[in-house]
């Protein structure tokens, strides 16, 4: 139980560390929308694989598992806490314009977690010499 308790944490601060970004560089999203639509993906990928990084670094078999888990778990959170913000209020977006503009977004979560759950299964090479 301890390990979805962190996985959700860990969710929690991908989503508010992108959220900061997005609110940081708000500005751009008038003046320069191309650029605010390539930085969004790069700090979603960027936070994914240091979280990616930090959890499965403690993990020592079924890491492909864990690493397809903490893709759902994550992207539970990101949608749910998207559909808090989205749903209501300032930002309200309908469901299909936040799909095509957001939501899809979030797929880098679970295709990192993924790939990073198989990169952690492999035995290290040895050393040459």
């Amino acid at each position: 139980m301890r390990a979805y308790g962190r996985a959700i944490l860990y969710g929690l601060l991908i989503w508010a560390i992108v959220f900061a970004v997005a609110i940081l560089i708000t500005p751009l999203r008038e003046t320069d929308r191309p650029l605010f639509e390539s930085i969004m993906p790069v700090a979603l990928s960027l936070c994914t694989a240091a979280a990616s990084c930090m959890y499965l670094g403690r993990v020592r078999r079924n890491a492909l598992r864990a690493g397809v888990g903490l893709g759902v778990i994550w992207l539970a959170v990101s949608l749910g806490l998207d559909a808090l913000m989205f749903s209501r209020g300032p930002m309200q977006m309908s469901l299909p314009s936040y799909l095509k503009d957001i939501g899809l977004t979030y797929l880098i979560i679970p295709a990192v977690t993924v790939a990073m759950g198989i990169a952690s299964r492999r035995e290290p090479e040895p050393a040459a010499g």
